[in-house]
């Protein structure tokens, strides 16, 4: 059999096959988060909550200072340190999550920006309302401009009729849209999942540690209420950590999903009013 080669045609955009390390390192910014959270929780762990000062005779095998919390806390457990690793991990994500839909966004604000585009077109300056969007940047700015671009290509197209001209700037819309959405729902996942997994970390921390101090109260021969206390406060730490954790991570999920829908949202209204306009128009 013969081979056919293939090759590029004119004005064709061919993708570039060598990523740059920019884009390799975002890829990876989770993994490098996840470690380096769970890693410096457990470097508090050890040299801060399991500072010497913070028992009694300067051993963290002894019991913590009164009212000493970072000894207390230390006492909680292996799972503490995991537990600061969630929530250190939802702090890191949830700033790179405000940073990404802030430039989502666009240098001006979104309502302001649909406005001025609704504007152009009905004076009909379509290359002012692709330079505004060069100005706004952003996920908005980008989809709109692919869309005024798709309306520009089409307009005077007297190969399409006028449904066929609405379809065409209609799929240029949702086709930016869908390349632009992973992006901003992009580590979403992650924090939604330490919504549900913090709280069972810490009541597995506190289970663990109510056996332990169950069981060193059977060992030690006659009843020590204070003991007891004490291995309970311990244990109660895991669910403390786990239950502030779980709670940070749902309110920001849920601010960041209301920001995703509010661009999403504004992002719609624009093609509508460029349909609208262009059907107007035609």
């Amino acid at each position: 059999m013969s081979q056919t080669t293939t090759t590029p045609e004119a004005g064709a955009v061919t993708v570039p096959q060598v990523r740059s390390s920019g884009s390799a390192l975002r890829e990876f910014f989770a993994a490098i988060v996840i470690v380096a959270c769970i890693t410096v929780g457990v470097l508090v762990y050890v040299f801060v909550l399991g500072n010497p000062n913070n028992f009694e005779g300067g051993d963290p095998k002894n019991n913590p200072l009164q009212g000493n919390y970072l000894g207390i806390a230390y006492k909680g457990g292996v799972l503490v340190p995991i537990a600061i690793g969630l929530l250190l991990i939802t702090i890191t994500m949830s700033i790179e999550r405000a940073i990404t839909l802030a430039r989502a966004s666009g240098k001006m604000s979104m309502e302001a920006f649909v406005q001025q585009i609704e504007y152009l077109l009905e004076q009909d300056r379509i290359d002012e309302a692709i330079a505004l969007c060069d100005k706004q940047r952003g996920t908005v700015g980008n989809v709109v401009r692919e869309t005024l671009l798709r309306l520009k290509q089409v307009k005077d197209d007297p190969k399409l009729d006028k449904d066929q001209k609405v379809a065409a700037i209609q799929k240029a819309l949702e086709e930016s849209l869908a390349l632009e959405l992973p992006m901003l729902e992009k580590h979403m996942t992650i924090i939604a999942t330490i919504v549900s997994i913090a709280t069972l970390v810490g009541l597995i921390g506190t289970v663990l540690g109510m056996i332990r101090a169950f069981a060193a109260l059977a060992t030690s021969g006659a009843p020590d209420a204070v003991q007891l206390a004490t291995g309970i406060s311990e244990a109660l730490v895991n669910t403390a950590l786990g239950i502030t954790t779980s709670t940070i991570a749902t309110i920001l999920y849920n601010y960041f999903t209301s920001r995703i829908d509010d661009i999403t949202y504004r992002i719609d209204e624009a093609g509508y009013i460029i349909v609208q306009t262009f059907q107007a128009k035609a």
